[in-house]
């Protein structure tokens, strides 16, 4: 079995002793909870990634497992202005430090400038990817400038429409008045 196979249960202790970073091309498709942010898979899309990770001496006398994690892509989106595809860069460069449980992650969440995760025997690096890619996408994707110039009047017509048809509730108040006061 191959490394990059290994890489949805891998044991990151194991890995950070041996020093050796994981190098890796995985099709986009994998990624389903990504996929399903995109306007369309593009067939062949796929993301690059690499993953280090490296012992070093920690505060407690003994060593802390840090992890590197890098990805590019590409993906495409639809702009929320003119509702067509654009295409949008996804870069990923994070570092990550492990600890041994999670009640010690949340206690030094704050103060640490790098994110801590629990140190688990059978790690899933695939989903932490996936997460980074996620969170690297804009809340609201839009062209810099659209090639089509947006239709900021939808709807309008409709509006007209329905204001037309519809009688204004004080005229009809105004007529009851004077319908009364000719009695």
């Amino acid at each position: 079995m191959t490394r990059q196979l290994q890489a949805s249960r891998l044991n990151i202790q194991a890995f950070a002793k041996e020093g050796e970073p994981l190098i890796a091309i995985t099709p986009l498709g994998k990624f389903e909870r990504l996929a399903a942010e995109l306007r369309e898979p593009e067939p062949g899309s796929s993301v690059s990634w690499q993953a280090d990770a490296e012992l070093r001496s920690g505060s407690g006398g003994g060593e802390d497992i840090w992890l590197h994690l890098q990805a590019k892509t590409a993906v495409t989106l639809t702009c929320q202005r003119c509702m067509a595809a654009m295409q949008m860069p996804l870069d990923v460069d994070q570092w990550y430090r492990f600890v041994a449980t999670e009640d010690i992650a949340m206690a030094e969440d704050d103060e640490s400038e790098e994110d801590l995760l629990v140190l688990e025997p059978q790690f899933d690096l695939t989903a932490v990817l996936e997460d980074e890619l996620l969170m690297a996408l804009p809340l609201v994707p839009m062209h810099e400038q659209c090639p089509v110039a947006p239709k900021l009047s939808a709807g309008a017509d409709e509006v007209d429409e329905a204001l037309d048809e519809k009688p204004n509730p004080f005229a009809v108040l105004a007529q009851l008045k004077n319908s009364k006061g000719k009695k």
